[in-house]
């Protein structure tokens, strides 16, 4: 079906339902002659005569009335998908596709998806738990999370959750058997965790500062993962020194299961940041969401956060 075979549909429907040009012109908000010449292209184009005119009345031709029959149901359900999704657009309803990494899902949305579903009991989420950056505009998500320094440019990044820094931890246990190292360099003469990067399939290297010095290090270690779940728990199990941010592994500081060392060694780092394709109109089931992360009420409470 060629496109232009759906021009004047609308003006057509309207002129049957109103049995005239001028009323139908009315209805429409245009001119009478706009209608004239809308219902004319039409019939051209389909190469039928669809109105019997006269200057008193305007009446349906028998093959007008077989057209009307085929077109109204269709258009009928145009409207009403045009209104649904409409309504869908304004509200915060439909499916919300969000893809982060553990570490994001862990800090910033396991704490509020609770209160966040039964607040919108019409939206419903899926969400992604992959470290790899993905597009995010091509596999059919309405937004990521990622660390600020990984986010494309063409995309909108709004800051969201708590400041992070890279926090050194041990079991009580590792550190009772094999000292607390006093200086990074001294963690090259330790069991550390390795962590290999799902994007690079690199072991991450670890960064220290303590304000007047700056340091990077390839650390060694017999045990190398690939999620940070599994790090926490085998650094509470003794197996190592972990390089962890904050955010989820307070509740385990204040328990006694890990302790922190090198504190004044730890640096900043990016914060998570929400992002989504540059657009005019953000759909109400991102907006409330967006808000709801970045609200003081949304503030994860670690004390709940068990992995």
């Amino acid at each position: 079906m060629r496109q232009d075979h759906l021009d004047g549909l609308v003006t057509f429907m309207t002129v049957a339902e109103e049995k005239g040009f001028s009323n139908a012109a009315i209805k429409l908000g245009i001119s009478p002659s706009a209608v004239s010449q809308s219902i004319r292209g039409l019939e051209q184009r389909l190469g039928l005569v669809l109105f019997n005119r006269t200057t008193r009345s305007v009446c349906l031709t028998e093959i007008g009335e077989r057209y009307l029959e085929r077109v109204q149901p269709a258009l009928e359900q145009l409207s009403s998908a045009s209104q649904e999704l409409g309504r869908e657009a304004s509200l915060p309803a439909g499916l919300l596709r969000i893809n982060v990494p553990r570490a994001a899902y862990l800090i910033l949305l396991q704490p509020i998806l609770q209160r966040f579903m039964t607040i919108y009991p019409e939206i419903n989420l899926e969400i992604r738990v992959e470290n790899q950056l993905v597009d995010i505009v091509s596999q059919g998500f309405d937004a990521g999370i990622r660390f600020g320094s990984a986010v494309e440019k063409d995309m909108v990044a709004l800051p969201i959750g708590p400041a992070l820094k890279a926090q050194i931890i041990a079991a009580p246990e590792y550190v009772a058997r094999f000292g607390q190292p006093e200086h990074p360099r001294d963690l090259l003469m330790h069991n550390c965790i390795g962590f290999r990067q799902s994007s690079t399939g690199q072991i991450e290297r670890w960064e220290f500062d303590n304000g007047e010095e700056k340091i990077d290090l390839q650390i060694k270690g017999r045990l190398i993962l690939n999620d940070s779940e599994i790090l926490v728990r085998s650094a509470m199990d003794g197996l190592g020194i972990a390089y962890m941010i904050n955010g989820y592994i307070e509740p385990f500081l204040r328990q006694g299961r890990l302790v922190r060392v090198l504190e004044e060694w730890c640096p900043v780092i990016p914060s998570l940041h929400l992002y989504y394709p540059d657009r005019r109109r953000v759909p109400a089931k991102l907006r409330v969401l967006i808000d709801f992360l970045r609200s003081d009420y949304a503030a994860p409470p670690l004390e709940n956060l068990i992995l």
